[in-house]
């Protein structure tokens, strides 16, 4: 290996510069900032040398991780680790998520979870191959050989990876139209390439579909709908001028005053590529796509391409033996005439160090939503799916919720639910949940909602699993605090979202809603309390976790849709979106899958995503919250989505794995 230009030498993790005059320069510049000075100083001028994974002294041998990569400069989220190798040489690990989103990676099909095969800037015949490591909800990928190769100069100090890679140039940018697909004659695809000096780091990014300009003459009539979406291509390499300059927007000249308004200007066709432009050392090819169609991004090599296909079918078949009991998986189901893209992951709810368990986006309360990836990071799942539904207004939950055996809100409206154990057996149907409250008078009551936003007239019960306060949700509630099976205390609640009560921790709090606030009279501080609870049907008692949403779709392979039953509205039930989904098939597994836009048109109803889930081999099934709160997570990555384009929810269910 030829030696790497001293711009920076490591001793026990920290970068050491160069002696300079002025001495307080070290004291000045903190161990962090002093990495990037010399991996930037390395970027700029050491393009064309080999790697070099930089020694570390015997002392420092020892494995450790962040959650932060500063690549090229910029600092990203990204997961990765460093342990001694042979040789004294330091091995690098990054979560393969990262790898994907941050560098381009693809991930290959695989059958062998220890060995993933990958592609980048390089052949899919002969791919790379690397090792894979399991560790704190994430598989991470070994790139030490594939950093060495590429030109990657990597340090680390503390919890930020610090990685430069070879710089490069845009030569050139090509475009040139297709035949439509099979399944779409009528929309001719497009092909992008993007030739590049060598293989260098890319991401692309979904943006907001483009509102289409205001015809002057008539400024009152309705906004035209937009046609084209922005989607933005970053390369990490420096465009030539003369490419910058023929994709500079030109400005519209104004009509000729000598004959105003005598003829509608025609409308300009919309440019497939409407910038390019060079920023931070990044260049940044901006598009304008239509809405049926999407970029399916792949690399070459001999010479180093990127290649941008524009397509309505743009998902990639994927079937990756991920880790032992768990698969990800995505392909096309045809529905008739349709065609579904549904990515999935499979699971053996019986592999040894496996399990399931309902997440919440916070643990001390029940208010509040978050992003899937960020809900899944926390608990580290290494997957993980959205599970029912909740109000997004007040970001409370709308459906059961039992984790660990203990409820945390219970189910609304007959709805459908899962339920399961650790054991990995499973019960499908549509749960309610019946709580009655006994007094030492021998009044009996029932309460009709745990910790629930389904604000109804009656008694509802909030737990300390709830929050530590209470705020009516209605105007006049009576508030009854019990602490140690005993009623403590009353108050009024008077106007809603005012006074906020604090629940006990060695209790719970009452509040009477409508015309059951006359009971409070029946129920004096001092009085013993009881609370009994049990589960229609009486089965989902066995299972210590349930997930509700709904409507139920299959029960023993066969479609029990009844959504009407389950008291969706008309419009939920008559809508085409993207849908969630979870079932159980023949062979014992688990699937979780997302269910997106069929080609060319949108998302499935109800009943073709009950249809869609028997022909995916399920047996049981239910269908869980959609349309933007679909979201398919595995180790730090949306496999269905982009991140910015998946709504905040409430819940989900995660998987976990305990590495052997």
């Amino acid at each position: 290996m030829d030696k790497m230009t001293n711009y920076c030498r490591r001793t026990n993790h920290n970068i050491v510069t160069k002696p300079l005059k002025y001495g307080y320069f070290r004291t000045l510049v903190s161990p962090i900032t002093a990495i990037l000075l010399c991996l930037s100083a390395t970027y700029a001028t050491n393009a064309q040398q080999p790697s070099q994974v930089l020694p570390t002294s015997p002392a420092s041998l020892r494995l450790s991780a962040g959650s932060q990569i500063i690549l090229n400069g910029r600092n990203l989220p990204g997961a990765w680790l460093q342990q001694p190798g042979a040789a004294n040489q330091i091995t690098t690990l990054i979560n393969d998520g990262a790898l994907r989103q941050l560098i381009g990676v693809d991930l290959l099909n695989s059958n062998d979870p220890a060995r993933q095969p990958v592609v980048w800037f390089s052949s899919t015949t002969q791919p790379i191959v690397l090792t894979t490591r399991l560790q704190g909800g994430y598989r991470y990928l070994d790139i030490t050989n594939l950093a060495r190769t590429a030109g990657w100069q990597i340090q680390s100090q503390g919890n930020t990876l610090a990685i430069a890679t070879s710089p490069g140039q845009v030569r050139d940018i090509r475009s040139s139209q297709r035949p439509g697909t099979p399944t779409v004659p009528s929309l001719p695809t497009t092909r992008i390439v993007v030739d590049l000096t060598r293989p260098t780091p890319w991401q692309v990014r979904q943006g907001q579909p483009i509102k289409p300009p205001v015809d002057p003459n008539t400024p009152d009539a309705k906004p035209p709908a937009s046609t084209h979406r922005e989607w933005t291509i970053i390369l990490d390499g420096i465009a030539d001028t003369g490419l910058i300059q023929r994709y500079t927007p030109q400005p519209i000249a104004p009509p000729p005053a000598s004959a105003p308004n005598l003829l509608k200007q025609l409308p300009t066709p919309e440019p497939l590529i409407t910038k390019v432009e060079v920023v931070n050392n990044q260049t940044v090819i901006q598009l304008s796509v239509p809405l049926a169609l999407s970029p399916q991004v792949s690399t070459i090599n001999n010479p180093d391409r990127l290649i941008i296909d524009l397509r309505p079918d743009p998902l990639q078949p994927r079937d990756i033996n991920w880790a032992t009991g768990l698969r990800w998986r995505q392909q096309f189901i045809n529905l008739g005439t349709n065609r579904f893209p549904v990515v999935f992951l499979e699971v053996n709810p019986k592999t040894v160090g496996l399990s399931l368990k309902p997440i919440i986006t916070n643990p001390d309360t029940l208010v509040g939503t978050a992003p899937i990836l960020q809900t899944a990071q926390r608990y580290l799942a290494v997957g993980a799916i959205n599970g029912g539904y909740f109000n997004r207004n007040n970001r409370y939950p709308l459906g059961a919720i039992r984790q660990n055996s203990q409820w945390l809100s219970s189910p609304i409206l007959n709805r459908g639910a899962i339920a399961w154990n650790d054991a990995g057996q499973f019960y499908f149907g549509r749960l309610s949940l019946q709580e009655t409250l006994t007094t030492s008078s021998n009044l009996r009551v029932p309460i009709l909602a745990l910790n629930s936003g389904y604000v109804q007239n009656g008694i509802a019960r909030y737990t300390p699993a709830w929050g530590k306060m209470y705020t009516p949700l209605t105007d006049n509630e009576r508030i009854v605090i019990v602490q140690n099976n005993k009623i403590t205390n009353q108050f009024p609640g008077n106007k809603a979202g005012q006074t906020n009560f604090p629940i006990p921790n060695n209790g719970y709090l009452l509040t009477l809603r409508g015309n059951t606030t006359t009971l409070v009279s029946q129920l004096p501080v001092g009085t013993d309390v009881q609370i009994t609870s049990a589960t229609t049907p009486a089965e989902f008692n066995r299972y210590p976790h349930i997930i509700g949403a709904g409507p139920l779709l299959l029960q023993n392979s066969q479609v029990v849709l009844d959504a009407k039953s389950e008291q969706f509205s008309n419009a939920f039930i008559a809508e085409r979106a993207v849908r969630s989904g979870i079932c159980t098939t023949p062979n014992n597994t688990l699937l979780i899958a997302a269910v997106h836009n069929r080609v060319g048109g949108p998302g499935p109803t109800l009943a073709e995503h009950a249809q869609l889930m028997k022909l995916l081999g399920c047996v049981n099934a239910l269908n869980l919250d959609g349309g933007s709160s679909t979201s398919l997570y595995l180790s730090g990555q949306l496999l269905d989505r982009y991140p910015n384009t998946a709504a905040r929810v409430h819940n989900g269910i995660g998987i976990f794995l305990q590495p052997k």
